[in-house]
This record gives C-alpha cells, structure tokens and sequence, in this order.
C-alpha cells in the first residue's frame, strides 16, 4: 500500500518539477496560479496513464506502470494542453517527452538498480547480463528487462 502512494507522490513530483523548471526557464514566475494553470492538463494524463497501466499494482515497474506514465503524460497533457487554449509546439513536445522520460523512468531505474545492488537479485543479474554479451541466443528475453519490470 505505501509503496502504491510513494510511486504516485514522486511520479507528481517529476511533473511539478518539469513544470517547474519550465515556468522558470521562461521567465513565466512561479505563482501558485501559474504552476496550476501549466501542470493540470500533465498530472491529469499522469491519472489516466496510472489508471490505464493499472499502477496501483505495480508503480514502481518500469513496465507497463512507468512506460505508461510517461507516454500518457506526454500524449494526453500535450492533448489537453492544446484544448485548454495553452500552445504545444514541436519543440515542447519533444522536452516533455525527453524530460519526462527520463525522470518518471530514470527514478525506477534507479531503485530497482539500489534494489538489485542491496539484494541477492545481482549475481544473477550480473550472471544474465555477461551471458548476453558472451553470445547467447538473441530469442531468450533479456534477463536485465525482465528484473526491471518484475517490481
């Protein structure tokens, strides 16, 4: 249960900070208004993509929570954004998309990179990794990917 609410709180924070950073980098101010006004259209498709990944499951995963998070997000706050009147130009897009994928991503990673270093997860992993890069077959679903999505 608190690792469903902890999952939620920092995927929030990465898009208040994107929002955030943004306003300032604009010279936009920071009100409570201004932050409001840019961020709802982003923590509202932040919502649907928890909602529609089914989140509350797994929010730490990278898959499918995290992937989902972060291109709902994108997708569906650009959406809106445009519908609210608020322009989403083509170099927008593309920050939010980096920006975004890497902090809604990124944290999971690293946790479950903190996760892994912590527990006995790593010599396997270590294992499974230095077997794909000592040939083996390309069919088997990589082992790094499969430890990433099995929060």
């Amino acid at each position: 249960m608190r690792s469903r609410w902890a999952g939620a709180a920092a995927d929030a924070c990465c898009v208040l900070l994107f929002v955030v950073i943004g306003r300032a980098s604009h010279a936009k101010g920071e009100t409570l208004g201004g932050i409001a006004s840019t961020a709802w259209p982003f923590l509202t498709a932040l919502a649907l993509g928890w909602a529609a990944s089914g989140g509350w499951r797994k929010p730490l995963a990278l898959l499918p929570t995290g992937v989902a998070a972060w291109l709902v997000t994108v997708t569906l706050g650009m959406a809106a954004r445009a519908a609210s009147g608020q322009p989403a130009p083509a170099a927008f897009v593309i920050v939010a998309l980096a920006f975004l994928g890497l902090f809604l991503l990124g944290w999971r990673i690293l946790w479950k990179l903190a996760r892994i270093t912590q527990s006995s997860e790593l010599p396997r992993a270590l294992n499974h990794w230095n077997m794909e890069f000592a040939g083996s077959p390309a069919s088997k679903p990589s082992p790094m990917l499969t430890i990433l999505a099995s929060s």
